[in-house]
């Protein structure tokens, strides 16, 4: 009787399916503000749709795939129409974890989930799910494609995954680009989004690969009637990532994937996964900036015991090299084809050299700082730009006046961490053939952290930064120093996607206009550092390497023009508005020296967090943040603004109840301004509490931060 009852439900079950497939599938998110519609079309094509608080936020809009056969490029039938439901499942979850590091604490991870199994007809059906998890504050969609006789080893052509806006959205946004983030954000709506436009596409790489009328993840987007929407994608592992082309006349994202050189997207073996697509959305743009949903969707930390994995700021031997006080290359021969140390002439500008390094270690050891990060310490230098040579740094060949042994017990006695540096000159197949090599030497020699870098051309040549080939790199790279229990620091690689949780030793990556840009080009706009936290910050933490105080670069060298667009007390407050485990106090030290009273909130702020309160945002415009230091009772507040001047005030009721704090407020001077002015400040002192409201005076792209701390 029981098997007869068991028998029955499954009968009715598929018989249910094949006759409601068009009845539309509804899933609220747990506080209902946010509502999923799933269902097939009349050809049998996936549809969905989500609204918040009954706005619209993606219309009606379609799914599925264009596969084809490994082994012949035969095509298999598309995964668009023609589909049934075979089955459809509800599940809810309501769970908390502890990230190793982060903005907060404790992250709750709860949601409505709708998973679904489509299928074709006939014998050669090929069958996916479709897992749609409904969040408070947004949405996240995967494909998955379990093991079956019909689908084994296949190649991506395609994927048709679609987001239809509801109007003509204002948009922040980055050209669609294969190999480079680092652009200058643009702002626009999404009819005049335009990648060749030289106002928009200005950048340091030939840009030979993007779709003129496509934007780059995560595209952040306000609508006309006040919801801000952000798409972009979790979990990017052994997938190539997603720009999104828009459709100018609808205003439909349709996803395109990064190609190889043959121009195949992805190539999989049954059972597969994708990335999450994901949408955040809010009425406020706060909950924005506040939201977890991308960290929710990747997987928990593979690394069982994370004590190694210290959030660390630093200083280093980097900043001197953009301004061109020094170089990285020890010869200076930019024709040299080879290198021989007794061969080539010392340019005696190098900056990686034993004095110049144990100069930044007593730095570093006197102001409290964990570590100090050299690169130009190893051969290759002299050659290694866009050449497209394989075999440029061998990441264990110091030039001759780095002395790696004498360094290692120096900065062992001042008790501080050296940051090692591989620049791989793209040469992806050169450093993976070496990284046991390179990490057994880091090791050695008391390196437990690396900062990488891919500028240039990828090779193996016809790959992109942010292809499938060169997305498992990445990944083989945080599992391999994992092993070796070092830290990493990515540059120039695809961006981020959350993966930080699952390798919580991926401390940073760049993956975005950094502050070097300043250095030696027209610069990062005012805009930019109020953008970032929207887009490229919501995959994960950048290695921005705020903190410079020498505002004017013709101290270095009279014939820079260029400026940093942003005031002294705004490059403070960076600390507190860019969220990361790794913060570099990017100046040099006599920059530093001559300004040790602004230099300390550098000293004092922390860089892991039990908290964070996101007071007040308008993306473009302005930011405030106020985070409790990991650990501690005390508080870091952090508001910047763009090129327009602004007052704002901060309700300090986030503070303990019945505690007195010791305010250290520095602002900027009532006549700084980025442009005239920027390196003009104050620094002022009084005693608060949870009643007290501040008033904040931000100059033009400028900016205050505030230390809270508990009065004795």
């Amino acid at each position: 009787m029981p098997v007869k009852r068991i028998l029955l439900i499954s009968i009715t079950l598929f018989f249910v399916s094949g006759i409601f497939a068009q009845t539309k599938t509804v899933v609220s998110s747990p506080n209902k503000n946010i509502q999923l519609g799933f269902w097939l079309s009349d050809k049998g094509a996936p549809m969905y749709e989500l609204t918040y608080k009954n706005k619209a936020v993606v219309l009606p809009s379609s799914m599925g795939f264009e596969l084809k056969k490994t082994m012949n490029d035969e095509a298999l039938p598309a995964l668009k129409e023609g589909l049934t439901i075979t089955s459809s499942t509800q599940t809810s979850n309501d769970t908390k974890w502890k990230p190793v590091w982060g903005d907060v604490k404790e992250i709750r991870d709860n949601y409505n989930q709708l998973a679904v199994s489509l299928s074709q007809k006939g014998d050669k059906a090929i069958t996916f799910n479709i897992i749609f998890k409904v969040f408070d504050d947004g949405l996240g969609f995967r494909y998955e494609f379990p093991e079956q006789k019909n689908l084994t080893h296949f190649i991506v052509k395609d994927e048709a995954t679609q987001f239809r806006m509801a109007g003509d959205h204002k948009a922040f946004w980055i050209p669609g680009d294969f190999d480079s983030n680092e652009f200058n954000p643009n702002v626009s709506n999404l009819g005049e989004v335009n990648g060749e436009n030289p106002k928009y596409a200005a950048n340091i790489y030939a840009h030979q690969f993007f779709d003129t009328n496509s934007a780059q993840t995560p595209l952040m987007m306000k609508s006309k009637d006040g919801l801000y929407i952000n798409i972009h994608e979790a979990a990017l592992v052994n997938y190539p990532a997603m720009n999104l082309h828009i459709n100018k006349k609808d205003f439909t994202l349709t996803s395109v994937l990064v190609p190889d050189a043959l121009g195949n997207k992805a190539y999989l073996q049954a059972p597969a996964k994708t990335p999450w697509r994901t949408i955040i959305v809010s009425d406020k743009a706060t909950d924005i900036l506040a939201s977890h949903t991308i960290l929710n969707l990747n997987d928990p930390s593979v690394i069982k015991d994370p004590s190694w994995i210290k959030p660390t700021k630093y200083v280093g031997v980097w900043w001197e090299m953009h301004i061109g006080k020094s170089t990285w290359d020890y010869a200076g021969s930019q024709n040299a084809t080879s290198f021989d140390a007794a061969g080539l002439k010392p340019t005696g500008k190098h900056g990686a050299n034993t004095a110049n390094v144990k100069r930044y270690i007593d730095f570093a050891s006197k102001n409290g700082f964990d570590g100090v990060l050299v690169e130009g310490w190893n051969v290759g230098w002299e050659d290694w730009f866009g050449q497209f040579k394989e075999n440029v740094f061998d990441f264990v060949t110091p030039y001759p006046d780095f002395d790696v042994k004498a360094l290692q017990q120096y900065a062992a006695s001042k008790k501080v961490k050296l940051i090692m540096h591989h620049e791989t000159s793209a040469s992806v197949t050169n450093y993976e053939r070496q990284m046991d090599t390179a990490y057994r030497f880091m090791k050695k020699f008391g390196y437990d952290a690396v900062k990488t870098g891919y500028v240039g051309h990828i090779i193996p040549r016809g790959e992109h930064h942010d292809g499938q080939w060169m997305v498992n790199h990445y990944v083989r790279v945080a599992k391999k120093t994992a092993e070796y229990k070092i830290m990493l620091d990515a540059h120039e690689p695809v961006r981020p996607t959350g993966l930080c949780r699952t390798y919580p030793n991926w401390l940073a990556c760049e993956a975005a206009r950094g502050m070097e840009f300043n250095a030696w080009s027209e610069g990062n706009r005012p805009e930019h550092d109020v953008i970032l936290p929207f887009t490229r910050f919501m995959g994960g933490p950048m290695d921005y390497t705020p903190g410079i105080f020498q505002l004017d670069l013709s101290y270095w060298d009279k014939n820079k023009k260029e400026t940093i667009h942003t005031t002294l007390a705004k490059q403070l407050a960076l600390y507190v508005t860019i969220c990361s485990p790794l913060q570099m106090a990017a100046d040099l030290p006599e920059s530093y020296e001559k300004k040790m009273d602004a230099f300390q909130f550098i000293k004092d702020v922390a860089v892991d967090w039990d908290d964070s309160k996101y007071l007040e945002a308008e993306p473009g415009d302005y930011i405030t943040v106020a985070r409790k230091a990991k650990g501690k009772d005390n508080w870091f507040v952090g508001s910047i603004t763009d090129e327009n001047a602004r007052t704002t005030t901060v309700d300090l009721s986030f503070l303990d109840a019945g505690k007195k704090y010791t305010a250290t407020i520095y602002a900027d001077a009532d006549d700084a301004s980025y442009d005239k002015n920027p390196a003009a400040y104050k620094i002022t002192k009084q005693v608060v509490d949870n009643k007290t409201t501040l008033t904040l005076k931000l100059a033009t792209s400028g900016g205050c931060a505030v230390s809270l701390v508990p009065v004795k």
